[in-house]
């Protein structure tokens, strides 16, 4: 350790070298790297540029900044993403919770039909968990599933159901979207994979080389999964229900069409924060 250091000096170095990786907003990820490396709120951080820092502080901090020069997520090194101002874990097996998806939420909120309904929910290709738990915190007498594809996914969900109290409203089960399933819900959600195979490479670092490609790859022209999922929805949804999908950008017509195809209408269109369609609403209306 260099003799005298003191967080601030530590956060100077470590900005310098993240901007050199690419890293975006390199000082406010080094600093939140400091916090965590040394277990301090963000505000200590702040405010406490002068505090000293031990030779295994530095050592924390420097092994931090080393995987996110790397491009490693820094939602992976912290072992934590916040989504709907929910703390969820995650891990090499998760799709990383983004803000964007916050509009998945919105949508499914309003398409619940009243915050006080008893209703059953499903959370197609689960991951983290993010989407169910969210809503599930927000209706308190849903019950809900997830179900994934991958064993270890389904195992930081149940983990993150656990550590938000809703293990006694949420199950989750190993599965292929639909296939096997025979109970109907009341609402829907989803954020299926949907980048083309042939684009992942081109992503930033931090998805090409860090997220689970199961997560990522929605084959060729990044719609299978959608038509992988459609063609179980009809006998999973109750009379009413609704289904509420995450899309990618210029997904719209291709997702619609889709789900017209198994006599599904798409009946709401909701942009993210930086304007671009991010979900859509359906139901049968025949």
């Amino acid at each position: 350790m260099r003799t005298g250091a003191t967080m601030g000096a530590e956060i100077d170095r470590a900005a310098g070298r993240l901007k050199s990786a690419g890293v975006p907003s390199p000082r406010s990820e080094a600093r939140l790297l400091m916090g965590y490396a040394l277990g301090l709120a963000r505000e200590t951080v702040f405010g406490h540029v002068d505090r000293p820092v031990t030779p295994a502080d530095a050592k924390r901090f420097e092994s931090a900044v080393r995987r996110r020069v790397s491009r490693e997520p820094a939602a992976r090194i912290l072992g934590c993403r916040e989504f709907w101002s929910l703390p969820f874990r995650v891990t090499a097996a998760t799709l990383i919770p983004r803000p964007e998806t916050e509009t998945v939420i919105e949508a499914a909120l309003e398409a619940a039909g009243g915050r006080e309904r008893a209703i059953d929910i499903l959370d197609l290709g689960t991951g983290t968990g993010c989407l169910l738990l969210a809503l599930l915190s927000e209706l308190a007498n849903a019950r809900g599933l997830g179900v994934d594809a991958s064993v270890e996914a389904l195992e930081v969900a149940a983990a993150n159901a656990s550590a938000l109290g809703l293990s006694d409203r949420a199950r989750f089960r190993l599965g292929d979207w639909g296939k096997g399933l025979r109970q109907r819900f009341d609402l829907i959600v989803a954020n299926p994979p949907y980048i083309p195979e042939d684009e992942i490479g081109g992503l930033e670092p931090e998805v090409a080389r860090f997220e689970p490609s199961l997560a990522l790859s929605g084959g060729s022209d990044g719609l299978g999964c959608y038509r992988a999922l459609a063609a179980d929805i009809r006998r999973l949804m109750a009379p009413g229900a609704r289904i509420v999908l995450e899309i990618g950008e210029g997904q719209g017509d291709g997702v619609t069409a889709i789900l017209g195809a198994e006599g599904l209408e798409v009946t709401g269109r909701r942009a993210d924060l930086s304007g671009i369609p991010r979900c859509l609403v359906a139901e049968f209306t025949g």
